[in-house]
């Protein structure tokens, strides 16, 4: 398209779907502004991930810096409620933290076409243009929209009102610690590896990750905590999700409004079920946060000129860790099929077809390693509990992507 005017690009949300999507777009030649609600700069609240292989080679292509990503890690290891070593498997990765990859991202992209503050209300399209209306009366025209506004999105709301999250069964109490806080001989154990324990029907997983800004030294590094424990929907979900105010919030709730009542009951089931070395780790949290898990899966991702990305589209349990690369490569196919095709709609029929088998297996991956940790299950997710939740498969399959190329 040498000579061919620039065309335009909305993209709603400014995380890591918004920001890959921005960056790739311009990469192809668009003009791309990026519009997040929030005020304040995002952070992971508590958040570390696994850099797949996928991710890493993403952001090569965009020449960011991948070398200290994060922190290597190559063993992973199960020890029971006694604290024994029962099971070791090699598995070299690159494990960092949430923000570190944001910022990595949003340092990349043109502040000056980066607006915070602009909630999206909704959008209209017309034959050759498609506007934002943001909730302060803005409006916004371009040739494209792009949703990528998590799992609240509004911009799938809008175009496909009866896709919901779907709650899992099982909920997650997730925090990071600074490595200073380990005791020697839990530092010993755990630090270094991923390092699983599987109370009955739970799961309990830490791993080491950079410390803040991106600090890989050891003694300030991190460790990433996530500890999956079956809660039914309609009662004990709805009490962790109830403020100390008798509020019950929707999908999540803020780490400072979760009750103390709360958080003591996590704490006393850690004594009740916890080998010694994960009953110090759960000691060592100060301000856990509770992640309800959630399946969302669109039948599309576009609409006319608007389209939905990551987690705006599907949201896949955390086990299978493909979050960030999922989002990576929704991005990446959208620009190379805006890139392939001057007709915006034919180029978003083409960027569906190409991602949406990708994403129905990661969403049909991950609810097969989460089946055993649900409150109630079918006879069908007993049967995958059977299969996916012994030692060696919690192992062997837990954040690898190797089933995608199966």
């Amino acid at each position: 398209m040498a000579g061919a005017p620039s065309r335009r690009a909305v993209v709603i949300g400014g995380s890591m779907s918004g920001l890959l999507s921005g960056l790739l777009l311009r990469r192809a030649g668009w003009d791309v502004d990026i519009y997040e609600r929030v005020e304040s700069e995002l952070a992971g609240r508590g958040a570390g991930i696994v850099a797949q292989y996928e991710l890493i080679e993403r952001l090569k292509k965009l020449d960011l810096p991948t070398d200290r990503l994060g922190v290597k890690m190559t063993t992973r290891k199960i020890l029971d409620a006694q604290g024994r070593l029962t099971h070791e498997f090699e598995c070299p990765q690159v494990l960092t933290a949430w923000e570190r990859v944001y910022r990595l991202l949003r340092d990349a992209f043109p502040p000056e076409h980066y607006h915070r503050g602009r909630g999206l209300a909704r959008f209209t399209e017309s034959p050759d243009k498609v506007t934002a209306h943001f909730s302060n009366g803005e409006k916004v025209s371009a040739d494209l929209l792009v949703g990528a506004d998590g799992i609240r999105s509004t911009v799938r709301q809008q175009a496909a009102p009866d896709v919901v999250p779907l709650y899992a069964g099982y909920s997650a109490w997730r925090a990071l610690i600074a490595e200073s806080a380990f005791p020697p001989d839990v530092h010993r154990e755990l630090f270094e590896y991923m390092a699983f324990t599987l109370p009955p029907g739970e799961q309990f997983i830490g791993y080491p990750v950079a410390g803040p800004d991106n600090d890989l030294r050891p003694g300030h590094r991190r460790y990433n905590v996530v500890w999956y424990r079956p809660a039914d929907e309609k009662t004990k979900l709805q009490w962790l999700l109830t403020d100390e105010s008798g509020h019950t919030h929707s999908i999540s709730i803020p780490p400072p409004l979760i009750r103390r009542e709360a958080v003591a009951e996590m704490r006393a089931a850690a004594e009740r079920l916890l080998g010694p070395q994960f009953r110090q780790v759960v000691k060592m949290i100060d301000e856990p946060i509770l992640q309800p898990i959630y399946d969302l899966e669109s039948p599309h991702m576009a609409f006319g000129r608007v389209a939905v990305i990551g987690d705006a589209a599907f949201v896949a349990r955390p086990h299978v860790a493909a979050g960030v690369s999922k989002a990576a490569d929704d991005a990446a196919a959208l620009a190379e099929a805006l890139s392939a095709e001057d007709d915006v709609i034919a180029a978003l029929k083409s960027f569906e077809a190409a991602r949406l088998a990708e994403n129905f297996r990661i969403i049909e991956r991950a609810r097969h390693l989460g089946a055993y940790l649900q409150a109630t299950r079918t006879e069908a997710e007993q049967e995958r509990a059977g299969r996916h939740s012994t030692g060696q498969a919690v192992l062997a399959e837990t954040a690898v992507l190797d089933f995608l190329y199966a």
